[in-house]
């Protein structure tokens, strides 16, 4: 039994609210809906998250200072850093956890919109949900999946911007390259189903303007500068 069928119970009670809201709605503004009623319920864990950021954040200059100390001691460093957190009483994945506890709800919302079924044959635009760009045709076709990735792309943009003013700990491993996973949507869409693309529009788009509102007014306090030694 696939690892994914273990997750058909939640796909088939999402399937049902979609198929109701399609009842008086067109299905893609239907998917669209019942997407942001997912990511208001998951709203708690963003705030969750966003409070691990901020703590982050605030250790984020420490944290250079430390990585700059040990850079050629591994052992002391990964010591130092653990006896920070322990005093300052942060984890070191408060801001993943609740993003990792979202997995399972994003898994149903995939599998819901690329396993063929009976709301992937409504249209948009004359276009079939189910439809891989890969099998369209006629410049109608191209045009709505070109808007699409164009809407993705912006997205990815504006969340690129605020990845990067959002990075805590610049000299961490990875940090430089981080921000530009954001584009990574445009690709990924590339290869589902129009309505698959359509529920990354939504989550990215919500995920983008969650972010800003969560990390309002308040920007990474960047590491000291380190003055030579005279």
């Amino acid at each position: 039994m696939s690892v994914f069928a273990l997750l058909d119970p939640a796909v088939h009670l999402a399937h049902d609210a979609v198929a109701a809201l399609a009842a008086f709605l067109p299905t893609a503004l239907a998917v669209v809906v019942f997407t942001l009623c997912v990511r208001l319920a998951l709203h708690p864990l963003a705030r969750a998250a966003a409070r691990g950021h901020k703590a982050q954040a605030r250790l984020a200059p420490r944290i250079a200072e430390l990585r700059r100390k040990h850079a050629a001691q591994p052992e002391k460093l990964q010591s130092a850093l653990a006896e920070l957190y322990r005093a300052e009483r942060v984890s070191p994945v408060a801001g993943c956890l609740p993003a990792l506890a979202q997995a399972p709800f994003f898994s149903v919302m995939y599998r819901l919109f690329t396993t063929p079924d009976d709301l992937l044959h409504h249209t948009v635009f004359g276009v079939p949900l189910g439809l891989h760009v890969g099998a369209a045709h006629g410049q109608g076709q191209l045009l709505v999946f070109g808007l699409l990735y164009a809407a993705l792309a912006g997205v990815g943009f504006l969340s690129f911007r605020s990845a990067r003013r959002s990075v805590t700990d610049p000299t961490a491993p990875g940090a430089a390259l981080m921000p530009y996973l954001s584009f990574g949507t445009v690709l990924f869409a590339a290869l589902v189903p129009l309505a698959a693309g359509i529920y990354l529009l939504t989550t990215t788009a919500w995920s983008v303007a969650e972010r800003a509102w969560l990390h309002r007014g308040s920007r990474p306090r960047q590491p000291l500068a380190v003055q030579p030694a005279r």
